[in-house]
């Protein structure tokens, strides 16, 4: 009888297929920043992040999901930088600049004219370095001039050097100016606060107060839902940049094990999708879920429910992490998929899963895919980071370390 383990260099499917595969010319290790473009010539462009050095980003022709292919292949300027992060407004996009070093740089987030997709040219880098800030870890730049950031700051210095990245909004009206709006930190979190530190998870857990995604949607522009790592999921009230204050506060951890990621809001049904990040190998910090809660009452979100998570047996050791991470976000942008009811999320080395939430209280789990383990992969399994649906329902997702892009199509 086989294991589980045995079976990863296998593929798993219900309800998906395999499309296409580009292993992106051997630079497959890709990070949680995927937009697509249409280009002024009709083109479809998908854009994605890298997880680490060398490579910066890739443009990757996809208005043939079945024949994908690389236009651009760009460098960062040293090993110690990663970009993990982006997002694209018509012919702009953003891209995240973080440092492995405290002080060292670029770390910020840099600005591109991508109107020639294959010669994307650096229009400004705003500078988030600092002696406490590794620069900017996500981004999120749906409007065309508003990116609002996890990053540190020059002038924050943390109390615990694990509480670095704060919620940052950046103006780039003019993408050759960019400058800050506003900001807001985990009170406590910040060295001379009045607020005293906020408890610390077991040290096994610990990740850090600090903003990750810090999404702002037409809908309500005037809030920002951020995922707060183990602060946990918090709404903003931000019609006033320059004094930002907390409408929200939702945290399952402590007894939960920390790292809420996403928050992502249903404005028509009056709840949020909240996912967590696994970050721990063999599921060391099981379980990472991805949670529905009650919002129609600020004061009061209430959890009532999560999806399904993929079986413990199957996949806790059959290598690198396992667990909740990336959703597809219903971007509103002209190609992005967009659902109050399906969605679809990453879960490592679980692959990439399709959830029917038409009963908020009973997820019903439709679809998935699990690759099998990619070449040159050091964790013997594949490793999905992110996912982007678009208009067309066409699922793309990205491997961690060494698979690169997989292109699905749902049958849901």
């Amino acid at each position: 009888m086989t294991t589980p383990r045995s079976r990863a260099d296998q593929p798993m499917a219900l309800n998906m297929k395999l499309i296409s595969h580009n292993e992106l010319q051997g630079f497959g290790g890709m990070g949680e920043g995927i937009a697509m473009q249409i280009a002024d010539d009709g083109r479809r462009i998908l854009w994605m992040a890298h997880e680490s050095a060398p490579k910066n980003f890739t443009g990757v022709d996809v208005t043939d999901p079945k024949n994908p292919r690389v236009i651009v292949q760009t460098e960062l300027p040293h090993m110690k930088v990663r970009s993990n992060s982006l997002d694209v407004v018509g012919n702009i996009m953003v891209v995240a600049s973080q440092v492995k070093e405290l002080g060292a740089k670029p770390a910020g987030l840099n600005i591109y004219d991508i109107s020639k997709p294959e010669e994307p040219r650096l229009l400004s880098h705003f500078d988030c370095s600092g002696p406490y800030s590794r620069g900017v870890h996500a981004v999120w730049f749906v409007d065309g001039k508003t990116v609002h950031i996890s990053s540190g700051a020059p002038d924050f210095q943390p109390r615990n050097p694990k509480d670095d990245q704060i919620y940052r909004i950046i103006d780039i009206s003019d993408p050759t100016k960019p400058y800050e709006k506003g900001r807001w930190w985990y009170p406590g979190t910040r060295e001379g606060d009045v607020a005293p530190p906020p408890p610390r998870l077991p040290a096994q857990f610990d990740t850090g107060f600090r903003a990750h995604n810090t999404n702002v949607f037409p809908q309500r522009p005037d809030r920002a839902y951020v995922g707060y790592i183990d602060g946990g999921a918090i709404v903003l009230d931000i019609s006033n940049p320059a004094d930002i204050k907390m409408v929200s506060h939702w945290n399952h951890s402590p007894p939960f094990n920390g790292f809420t990621h996403t928050v992502l809001p249903l404005f028509e049904r009056n709840l949020w999708i909240v996912s967590d990040e696994c970050v721990q190998d063999d599921g060391k910090d099981w379980p990472k879920l991805v949670w529905v809660v009650d919002s129609r009452v600020d004061a009061n979100p209430l959890p009532i429910g999560t999806f399904p998570a993929p079986p413990y047996d199957t996949f806790a050791k059959r290598g690198g992490r396992f667990g909740a991470h990336n959703l597809h976000e219903n971007l509103p942008v002209p190609c992005s998929f967009r659902s109050e009811t399906l969605f679809i999320g990453t879960f490592f080395n679980a692959g990439v899963r399709v959830y029917d939430t038409s009963n908020p209280y009973q997820v019903q789990e439709v679809a998935y895919y699990v690759p099998p383990t990619p070449a040159l992969s050091p964790r013997g399994a594949v490793q999905l980071n992110d996912v982007y649906v678009d208009d067309r329902k066409l699922v793309y997702t990205v491997d961690r370390f060494s698979g690169g892009l997989y292109i699905l199509e749902m049958n849901v």
